[in-house]
């Protein structure tokens, strides 16, 4: 099995964290690999908000209705937004820095969770973007796809079990 196999077969969503800060050269790593994830016609239009204040955190965690409650014991979060007039592929681009900052977490042995933002609600008036750009104080004109939790894991999960892989979802040459 390759090392970056392995990385994929255990990197699984952590949603409970140590009550311990993340190392600044650490959360330099992670956001340079992010600065390094590939854009459509290298427009670089994301951004990514580095929160580790613990006031912020707990009003992020109530961004959503559902789902997002552990933000606010996360030691650290990255909000991954992404300048819309830079490229039409936006949710794309932002997506795969996010998964980049996950992976490059895991290679630091630290624990992570995506907590979708673009397309859910806070409450019936305001969507969780709306309030996630008010509140990081995010131009208008940046969409905010999803944060990532970060941090060292106070739960273990078992990895992927490679034997119970959906084969059946691979196919050769045509469906």
């Amino acid at each position: 099995m390759t090392t970056f196999e392995a990385l994929i077969k255990n990197r699984r969503s952590i949603r409970k964290y140590l009550d311990k800060s993340i190392e600044t050269e650490k959360v330099d790593a992670i956001l340079r690999t992010a600065l390094m994830s590939p854009a459509s016609k290298r427009a670089n239009g994301w951004e990514f908000i580095v929160v580790d204040q613990r006031e912020t955190l707990v009003k992020l965690a109530a961004c959503r209705e559902v789902g997002s409650k552990f933000v606010a014991d996360a030691p650290l979060a990255i909000v991954v937004a992404y300048d819309t007039e830079k490229c039409d592929v936006w949710y794309e681009d932002a997506s795969i820095a996010a998964i980049i900052i996950q992976l490059a977490a895991a290679d630091l042995d630290l624990g992570s969770c995506w907590v979708q933002v673009h397309n859910r609600t806070y409450n019936d008036t305001t969507t969780s973007e709306a309030y996630v750009r008010d509140l990081l104080q995010i131009p208008h004109n940046y969409h905010v796809l999803c944060m990532i939790t970060i941090g060292y894991k106070d739960e273990e999960r078992k990895p992927y079990d490679v034997e119970k892989l959906a084969y059946d979802k691979i196919h050769y040459n045509k469906f």
